[in-house]
């Protein structure tokens, strides 16, 4: 029976990341970014599950993978197409002449946030391929890059800036947000796991101090934080291969 107490919260992952995708199609950014929180809670206590009940097998691996491709992969994607269709006041508002239908006027650009998803897809395809991230990750994984993505609504939602929310909704900086982000997820830079083979300081340095700044953040900047958060783990996990070299 306890075999199947990881899937069960695998799919629950699924199931919260079908319901956010059904939110972001009605622009209710703030009840998806909810179910995306839940969907990654999930997440990471399926696998914790399956290590402490000793029940690790490949059906679980490739299950996890696809739930993650809907709520960290899926999500952020339509997130970002509604984010670049708001950056563009003509997108939208205008009757399509279907008698008179020209290619030419369609704007395209929101389209480019569906990258994130097909980025997605491909680490979670690499991913499960290589035996060698264990303990490490090789690139943003795409809970942390849907986190990235999910907190763009969530800070012109809370934080109440009108210099933050023109920022946001630059078309330019969710252009470049998107491309660094499918970069991100698929380059060969290597990440630290918040996997704790031990409790020793010594050994976890860097996962202490990390887990120390990401609850000062939060404290302080709010929703604001989740950005900075995840800058400050790619930069921490570049100087740790440095100072570990």
């Amino acid at each position: 029976m306890k075999k199947y107490i990881p899937n069960a919260l695998t799919l629950l992952n699924l199931f919260c990341g079908s319901i956010a995708v059904i939110f972001v199609l009605n622009d209710d950014f703030v009840t998806a970014s909810l179910f995306v929180f839940l969907g990654i809670f999930f997440d990471f206590f399926d696998g914790f599950a399956a290590r402490k009940l000793d029940v690790q097998s490949e059906l679980g691996l490739q299950l996890d993978s696809l739930a993650d491709m809907v709520t960290c992969g899926l999500v952020p994607g339509l997130i970002m197409y509604k984010l670049l269709a708001l950056s563009d006041a003509t997108w939208g508002h205008s009757e399509i002449d279907y008698a008179n239908f020209d290619f030419s006027h369609i704007n395209l650009l929101p389209l480019l946030g569906l990258f994130i998803t097909l980025a997605s897809a491909y680490r979670l395809a690499k991913f499960n391929l290589d035996e060698d991230q264990q303990t490490y990750f090789k690139g943003l994984p795409t809970p942390a890059n849907a986190l990235f993505i999910i907190s763009l609504p969530l800070i012109m939602e809370f934080q109440n800036s009108d210099v933050i929310n023109t920022i946001i909704l630059n078309k330019w900086f969710l252009i470049i947000t998107t491309l660094v982000s499918c970069y991100m997820l698929n380059s060969g830079i290597k990440l630290f796991a918040l996997k704790f083979k031990d409790w020793r300081f010594k050994t976890n340095a860097t996962r202490y101090i990390f887990i120390f700044l990401c609850a000062l953040f939060i404290i302080v900047l709010q929703f604001a934080a989740i950005p900075i958060i995840i800058m400050t783990y790619i930069a921490m996990s570049v100087l740790d291969n440095v100072t570990t070299k």
